[in-house]
């Protein structure tokens, strides 16, 4: 399907949010759950590229948006990051993938999301999904990037800890610099050790969820 791009947001200087006008005639078909992508399809240079990105956005947002984040060469995250402008069409494929959550009502879990990098896209919609949908339920996040300004959703994920304190916690690590309250270094065993059986040690989490680069 043909969609129109709704808003192109900056969010760190190499990666971009970009939301889609969904027609009425197409809400059904883009109904989502929360951790599935889309695939677009763009020509670029005469040839056609597909690419997937997840849904950022949670299945109650009423809102369709991808991340995507530049890479060296990269066709489409070149053309995404500096040229894709509100008011361009792409094909837009619906939504699929089984890497995903889904809320019951009444029940009280813990979950835990690892994230590193553009990982944080599927992670950010199934943690707004437990905390909109699951309302007795709890989310940790562990976090990695190279620094704050360059963390993906840092501002979003920031509201979403003032709006569900005590529901909600975030934990970051950084490879580049150490904040005060940060973790530093990838997210390795030794991260995952400090925050489980440290911070959050009460838990009993009922799922992972993992997102980020293979090595992770």
């Amino acid at each position: 399907n043909i969609l129109t791009v709704k808003e192109v947001r900056k969010e760190t200087p190499h990666a971009v949010s970009i939301s889609f006008e969904i027609p009425d005639t197409l809400k059904e078909a883009y109904t989502f759950i929360a951790g599935q992508y889309v695939t677009v399809k763009h020509i670029y240079n005469g040839s056609e590229i597909r690419r997937s990105y997840s849904i950022s956005s949670s299945p109650k947002s009423g809102e369709l948006r991808i991340v995507v984040k530049a890479i060296e060469n990269g066709a489409f995250s070149t053309f995404a990051t500096n040229e894709l402008k509100a008011g361009t069409t792409l094909e837009i494929g619906t939504p699929e993938g089984k890497f995903i959550f889904e809320p019951k009502e009444n029940v009280q879990h813990n979950y835990c999301g690892v994230a590193a990098g553009s990982g944080i896209t599927p992670i950010i919609s199934i943690a707004n999904s437990v905390l909109e949908s699951e309302t007795k339920s709890t989310f940790v996040l562990i976090y990695g990037n190279k620094k704050p300004e360059e963390t993906i959703f840092h501002q979003a994920l920031h509201d979403l800890q003032q709006k569900y304190v005590g529901r909600f916690f975030v934990h970051y690590t950084f490879t580049k610099v150490h904040p005060e309250g940060s973790l530093f270094g990838r997210i390795e065993r030794s991260t995952l050790n400090f925050v489980l059986k440290n911070k959050h040690a009460e838990k009993e989490f009922k799922a992972f969820y993992l997102c980020g680069p293979e090595e992770m």
